[in-house]
């Protein structure tokens, strides 16, 4: 394809999320309020219940075999990756910048998590139906396509719940007082927190997970005068590993990593590996095939409910308070251009060592990894720990006007490097 060719091919799926987007932000204003905070919260709730887990668990349940789980192994190693590094030039920010500290988990937040569910949910199957597009035939460019983002979406959810949460938890305790993240993990009704996130498919977030940060913050004021007065009795080296093990389980948000579209993959994945389970779902001739074909109605719905709630709940950073331009600046660099670079070097070097399978549609998914912009679960995390939400929605609101113009000359460049 021709580099204009190319250019438009990855210009038409980032109209269309922006199109969709404005729609959302349209319907969420003040005079409008058809997509107003209540509005979102319901329509959010029924994505992340359902629609979002349905289209996972179609999804993977369509494409994932035996033969494809081998093939996808390097998938959840490249997402770690871009969280491990991402984290550490979000650090180079913190300290280039001088963050003050309750910021300085807002920052790595958005600096290592990427919107991993709703913008691919986009971005692939428009790229899929063009016309002549990179990717071969539409229809196995779409099923292969789709679950390569289920899975994307799956792991990610993941890896944000565990990874990226415990990075702004930490950096949020050290900034604040432990009384102060009490008093508003108290204070917030757990029905509106765990439906009250911008980005549905990995975001609403479990009461228990707020029960965790008090005690946390217990245990954190209790450390010093418990020490005090009772003498420490010599512990193994055996029996610090096993403590710190279990603390880690212990602390760890289990029932947010654990959310619907995680166990719709583990669905999916049992679906499609098991081959008597395939045969009833699965094809023309499946018996149960009214399952798997209600399952993928529902699923349908959530790339339009998703992105008009990403719409409305960017409106927020219009109204939001001002922040140093050093901070939108380095995140914007950090996603936009050291990120996809880093990525380049990654994805070619794992190709040439033989890591990665011969579909250039499964090399370009892991490219655009690298590439996303922060994702909005960040918002959902300062909130709840009352540590940097004003700046997060201006963050957020600058990194996804940018991204418009980033994600297509990133697509465009990857395309022309896997074709």
């Amino acid at each position: 394809m021709k580099l204009l060719q190319l250019f438009i091919t990855a210009s038409v799926p980032v109209l269309k999320l922006l199109l969709i987007t404005g729609l959302g932000a349209y319907l969420a204003r003040d005079g409008i309020d058809i997509l107003g905070e209540d509005a979102r919260k319901h329509l959010n709730t029924v994505a992340f219940y359902v629609f979002c887990p349905a289209l996972v668990a179609s999804k993977l349940a369509q494409t994932i075999t035996s033969k494809s789980i081998v093939e996808m192994w390097f998938m959840p190693i490249n997402i770690l990756i871009t969280f491990i590094i991402g984290s550490i030039l979000g650090w180079i920010v913190i300290l280039v910048t001088r963050a003050p500290p309750h910021l300085s988990g807002l920052i790595l937040g958005c600096c290592s998590a990427g919107n991993l569910g709703t913008i691919l949910l986009i971005i692939i199957p428009s790229i899929c139906k063009e016309k002549g597009g990179p990717f071969g035939a539409p229809d196995v460019c779409q099923t292969n396509g789709m679950g390569y983002v289920s899975l994307s979406m799956a792991i990610g959810s993941i890896y944000i719940w565990s990874y990226a949460y415990n990075i702004v938890r930490i950096f949020s305790r050290r900034s604040t007082k432990g009384s102060e993240v009490s008093e508003i993990s108290i204070s917030m009704p757990s029905k509106e927190s765990s439906t009250s996130d911008p980005e549905s498919c990995i975001e609403p977030l479990p009461s228990s997970s707020k029960d965790m940060i008090a005690e946390d913050n217990e245990d954190h004021q209790c450390a010093v005068p418990c020490s005090r007065s009772v003498a420490k009795p010599e512990v193994s080296v055996t029996d610090k590993v096993k403590q710190n093990i279990s603390m880690l389980f212990r602390k760890t948000n289990m029932s947010a990593i654990l959310n619907p579209s995680t166990i719709a993959a583990i669905v999916g994945f049992v679906i499609g590996l098991v081959p008597e389970i395939r045969k009833l779902m699965i094809g023309e001739g499946a018996p149960l095939r009214v399952i798997q074909d209600s399952v993928l109605l529902l699923g349908d719905g959530a790339i339009p409910a998703v992105t008009l709630i990403i719409g409305g709940n960017l409106l927020k950073g219009l109204q939001g308070q001002g922040i140093r331009k050093s901070f939108i600046i380095g995140i914007v660099i950090v996603r936009y251009i050291a990120l996809p670079l880093t990525g380049i070097f990654i994805i070619k070097g794992a190709q040439k060592i033989g890591l990665l399978h011969s579909d250039p549609l499964y090399r370009f998914v892991l490219l655009l990894q690298y590439a996303l912009p922060p994702a909005m679960s960040i918002g959902v995390m300062t909130q709840l720990f009352g540590a940097g939400e004003n700046e997060c929605s201006v963050i957020m609101l600058w990194t996804y006007a940018l991204a418009s113009i980033s994600l297509t000359l990133w697509s465009t460049a990857f395309i022309w490097l896997v074709a």
